[in-house]
């Protein structure tokens, strides 16, 4: 089986890539759907965020996704953050092939991760991963298994692109009642942040 994985460089996904791929055998690893050449029959599009343009799509017999919700429950961004903010602790993951619509394509399988409640960002993203990557490692062991795939059933919802001004806490609330905030802000790229009579101060946070 031929086998790659695309991966935006430098995002959350970058650094347990080829930890994937040295699983399943030293697999190419790209950063750019572009230099792609070769048909392959399974390509993981993992943690990328540019559109992929149909003619490569074509090119692979599978195009697969792991999205962190319930699909179509949940589509959009971050939902895995989402979630966390709404006090989850039982997150979905959906494997699904890659269409051109939003999150849309047909299911291979779902599993759930199971948060204590007090993971950060960078432990969030680290459980993100290793269920991410034990999920590539199935369905290739079980291939056969997870075929055809299932069409989408029930009622859709959408999470928006969370940005820097997600990040603000409400210095009317207790630190208790926005942990789940803080737990999901990034100390270098969208940090907690509070105003109060019109200067802003900024906030970082890490368990010890």
């Amino acid at each position: 089986m031929k086998i790659a994985i695309l991966t935006s460089e430098n995002q959350w996904f970058d650094i347990y890539a080829h930890d994937l791929a040295d699983k399943l055998g030293g697999i190419p690893v790209y950063t750019n759907h572009q230099d792609i050449k070769l048909d392959n029959d399974v390509l993981f599009i993992l943690g990328y965020h540019r559109i992929i343009e149909q003619e490569i799509l074509n090119k692979n017999k599978h195009n697969i996704v792991i999205h962190e919700s319930a699909l179509p429950k949940g589509k959009g961004w971050s939902p895995l953050f989402w979630q966390v903010l709404e006090g989850e602790v039982e997150i979905p993951f959906t494997m699904f092939e890659a269409s051109s619509g939003v999150d849309n394509g047909d299911i291979y399988f779902q599993n759930n991760l199971s948060l204590t409640g007090y993971e950060l960002n960078k432990e969030l993203r680290h459980e993100q991963a290793k269920l991410t990557i034990q999920m590539c490692l199935e369905f290739v062991d079980n291939y056969s298994c997870y075929l055809p795939p299932s069409k989408q059933v029930g009622d859709e919802s959408f999470y928006p692109k969370r940005t820097h001004v997600d990040s603000e806490l409400d210095i009317n609330k207790t630190i208790k009642e926005q942990f789940n905030l803080l737990r999901i802000v990034n100390n270098q790229e969208y940090p907690a942040f509070f105003e109060i009579d019109g200067r802003k101060y900024k906030l970082t946070i890490e368990s010890c």
